[in-house]
């Protein structure tokens, strides 16, 4: 059944994002603590990108972990902008309805080439300590491309279809959206039904996006702890394990969060507890995934290293040059 007071989307609607209204004392803080987080975010990931660019040979793993981080600096930038406007100046909180389908569609689209991207990381982990003679032969430049643009795509067009579904649904009048920014569980319960047909639309994506990666992976770190468990000596264990450490991380962290919010009825949709998690996925794993790959992996860990000192000797040389130039013209 369908509530009565209802409105038919169109492209002049415009929706009201509480965010943090209830929190207006704590405003100005929250602003500087996410926007320290967001700058930070913003750096680790930037520094990934550039090392693994300046790196002349690059084997799939650093392409994949690439890719990661151009997908986390593009999953922030969707909705950590808008939300720091909407602390700085709590007046514009509305977001138009082409905004707001725009951003559900970009940060769910790259959500889902996230997930996407952990299973094809987890296949290169299955290859490399399962089928290690196989490796290099399987895993080369274009298959590995290939594999990035089907992670892109797939994404793309699952969210276009959960976002079209979604903002077909008939919305009530009050458009008030309690959460910072529009997503999918926020949207469908301002949606004036009662039914649960409009819920298979999420259903089918967390299907597509969630639950198949998840059993893929699944699968890969199957057959490899059953490829470790037939390795003899204990240091090339705790080596072969080490390789996957900085995957299963972001991997848990990745899905937990998503599951916590996504799969699930309804029926129970709590707005306070979304946001929190929200926040936990928007600001803080992005953050953390540079850290966890740049403590963990040996080759991001090469790369950033190799920049770094590229870059320090280069402004020394600039200073150097500087104060020459100087006491050569006093």
């Amino acid at each position: 059944m369908e509530r009565k007071n209802h409105t038919t989307p169109d492209a002049t609607m415009e929706f009201l994002l509480l965010g943090f209204s209830d929190l207006f004392h704590l405003q100005t803080v929250l602003f500087i603590i996410f926007l320290v987080i967001h700058l930070a975010t913003l750096t680790g990931n930037l520094l990934i990108l550039l090392a693994v660019a300046a790196e002349q040979c690059r084997p799939p793993m650093l392409l994949f972990l690439f890719q990661l981080s151009a997908i986390e600096l593009c999953y922030t930038l969707v909705v950590a902008p808008r939300m720091l406007v909407s602390l700085s100046n709590p007046r514009r909180n509305t977001i138009s309805f082409l905004g707001c389908a725009t951003q559900m569609h970009f940060f769910v689209a790259l959500g889902g080439a996230e997930c996407f991207l952990l299973t094809v990381m987890s296949y290169d982990r299955y290859m490399a300590i399962c089928r290690p003679l196989h490796y290099v032969a399987v895993m080369n430049q274009g298959f590995c491309l290939q594999l990035a643009i089907f992670c892109c795509l797939g994404g793309f067009a699952i969210s276009l279809g959960l976002t079209a579904a979604v903002f077909c649904q008939p919305f009530c009048a009050s458009h008030h959206i309690d959460h910072f920014f529009c997503d999918v569980p926020a949207l469908l319960h301002l949606a004036c039904t009662e039914s649960y047909t409009s819920e298979l639309p999420l259903l089918a994506a967390c299907i597509l996006i969630l639950l198949l990666p998840f059993l893929l992976i699944l699968a890969s770190y199957i057959c490899i702890i059953l490829a470790m468990l037939q390795i003899r000596d204990s240091a090339g264990r705790g080596k072969a394990f080490s390789t996957c450490a900085s995957h299963l991380t972001v991997t848990l962290l990745h899905y937990g969060c998503a599951t916590f919010v996504y799969v699930r009825p309804k029926s129970i949709y709590s707005p306070g507890r979304d946001k929190m998690v929200s926040l936990l996925y928007i600001n803080i794993t992005p953050l953390l995934y540079p850290l966890i790959y740049s403590l963990q992996n040996k080759e991001i860990k090469g790369a950033v290293r190799k920049l770094l000192r590229k870059r320090l000797a280069q402004l020394d040389w600039r200073a150097f040059k500087t104060r020459s130039e100087q006491l050569v013209n006093h």
